[in-house]
């Protein structure tokens, strides 16, 4: 396949990367996954995707970017100075997005409270500064998508990654023209099924694909690494498993799963 990949959600500040980040950089390439966004977690995470982008930007220019936010499972560390932090952080030219952000009521490491708050403050940052959204939700599609249809108007664009949901939920936030990433979750059988019934129902300008390495390795891989890590090099292989449940070739998917993450993410 000669088409390039874009890679939306990896945790490359995760200790598992430590001591191969090069390494693991130019496997994405080989693999031909030639621009990869780093997700930002908390305001220590963002702060380290960011320095990431800046040390490896002239060894592999223009590949790494950054999204700044904290995660819902975070968001009882949220306050006044974490937005004013995140505002700073967003100025930076290697940050495209705000998040990662949403509500995660199903492990709930973080009140409802402290999440919902937390979500709303980033959704207005991502409002004045006109930037995409990059969102997490899991077990809270209900009021996750109360809030936002309180705020559609007022941001850009927005993804919800690593989507899981039923086909309501699904429909919902394609109804808010939000964007869909799709993980190595759909490669699981047994996990991915309902998934896999869904996946030709999302509109080709509306799919964006994503490893999240280090977790979620694609279970369609041959030859699976002793270390189970995922990592960007990977991401051909949720290509491959999301390309056997639609009418799109390969080529056609690259191609358009990168135009589409191009766009929103204007890189």
């Amino acid at each position: 396949m000669t088409e390039s990949l874009i890679d939306i959600g990896v945790n490359l500040s995760n200790n598992r990367f430590k001591n191969d980040i090069e390494d693991s950089l130019q496997r994405a390439l080989d693999a031909n996954v030639t621009q990869i966004i780093l997700t930002g977690t908390s305001v220590a995470e963002s702060e380290a995707v960011i320095h990431l982008c800046e040390k490896y930007e002239q060894l592999y220019p223009n590949m790494l970017f950054a999204t700044v936010g904290v995660h819902p499972h975070h968001a009882n560390e949220y306050g006044h100075q974490t937005l004013t932090t995140l505002e700073e952080l967003a100025n930076h030219k290697a940050v495209v997005a705000i998040g990662e952000t949403g509500l995660d009521f199903n492990r709930k490491f973080s009140s409802e409270s402290d999440q919902i708050a937390a979500f709303e403050s980033q959704l207005e940052l991502a409002s004045n500064t006109q930037m995409p959204l990059f969102m997490h939700e899991r077990d809270a599609a209900k009021r996750q998508l109360e809030i936002l249809r309180d705020y559609r108007d007022h941001f850009t664009q927005g993804v919800i990654h690593c989507f899981t949901g039923d086909p309501e939920t699904l429909f919902s936030y394609l109804d808010l023209d939000l964007h869909i990433g799709i993980t190595g979750w759909i490669c699981d059988e047994k996990r991915g099924r309902q998934l896999r019934s869904l996946i030709s129902n999302i509109p080709l300008n509306r799919l964006m694909i994503e490893t999240d390495a280090p977790y979620l390795l694609p279970k369609n891989i041959p030859e699976k690494p002793k270390s189970r890590r995922n990592e960007p090099s990977f991401l051909p292989w949720v290509l491959k498993e999301i390309a056997n449940f639609r009418e799109e070739t390969l080529e056609e998917l690259a191609r358009e799963t990168s135009a589409t993450a191009k766009k929103m993410f204007n890189i």
